[in-house]
């Protein structure tokens, strides 16, 4: 059958991004408000259009420095103690009402992100409680808190991967600073995975986990209480034996 070019119309490439850091011993995901139709004045993760001289990569940094002044490229690289990776690509008829749009959604994972500072045709930027995000109630429709397109799908799918990543890699060193604790690190795991975890268990399996943690010589007494060796990320990236999520 020869091309007809009316059968496959222009279509779009965004870029949309969960990005989630620890804060305040909860896990949270960066959203901005919208300040232009569709959906305006509604919480939606980051992102935007590719340009036509932009990588996918390149585009994502781009519209994160411009909706939030937070910048994770530096001369072509994100920084230090980021994770970032592709997340999935969705593109189902429909989820864009101004045409067809595919977008290709990026995982973020950084520790200790400051504030954001909206730009761009952000009409505000902040840090939300991802469980309060991922809440579908009648309760989030009255309120206009309920993320716009289809951006709950996608920051579900970003949270989930993270859950599941630190179970079988060292990925959970990712939120933490370079150097900390193992009741640090231990209270990222729980802020991911919304659980409590028993500190001596804990301890035990993730400094008896080959590779995962280093002791690095020193104590800290920044979370009170008696001091607290230090560690930082050992070379391994897959956990033998996994870090299991407990049944809840």
């Amino acid at each position: 059958m020869p091309y007809d070019p009316s059968e496959f119309p222009p279509f779009a490439v965004t870029v949309d991004l969960v990005v989630l850091t620890v804060r305040r011993h909860a896990l949270c995901a960066l959203t901005v408000r919208r300040g232009e139709d569709p959906y305006q004045g509604q919480w939606a993760l980051p992102g935007g259009f590719v340009r036509a001289d932009e990588d996918l990569a390149s585009a994502a940094a781009r519209e994160l420095a411009e909706e939030t002044g937070l910048r994770t490229q530096d001369a072509g690289s994100w920084h230090a103690g980021a994770h970032l990776e592709q997340l999935a690509t969705y593109g189902e008829p429909g989820r864009d009402p101004r045409m067809r749009v595919v977008s290709v959604a990026h995982l973020v994972l950084a520790p200790d992100l400051p504030a954001p500072t909206p730009g761009g045709d952000a009409g505000g930027a902040q840090w939300k409680p991802a469980g309060e995000l991922l809440a579908d109630t009648d309760t989030d429709r009255a309120s206009g808190e309920r993320l716009a397109f289809d951006h709950a799908r996608i920051l579900a799918d970003g949270v989930e991967r993270a859950r599941s990543k630190i179970e079988y890699s060292s990925l959970a060193a990712a939120f933490c600073p370079p150097e900390f604790t193992v009741g640090e690190l231990r209270r990222v795991y729980e802020a991911v995975w919304g659980v409590s975890l028993d500190p001596r268990n804990f301890h035990r399996k993730v400094t008896g986990t080959p590779g995962f943690l280093v002791p690095v010589g020193g104590t800290t007494t920044r979370q009170g209480g008696r001091p607290a060796q230090l560690f930082r990320a050992g070379g391994a990236t897959v956990l033998n034996p996994p870090m299991l999520r407990p049944d809840v």
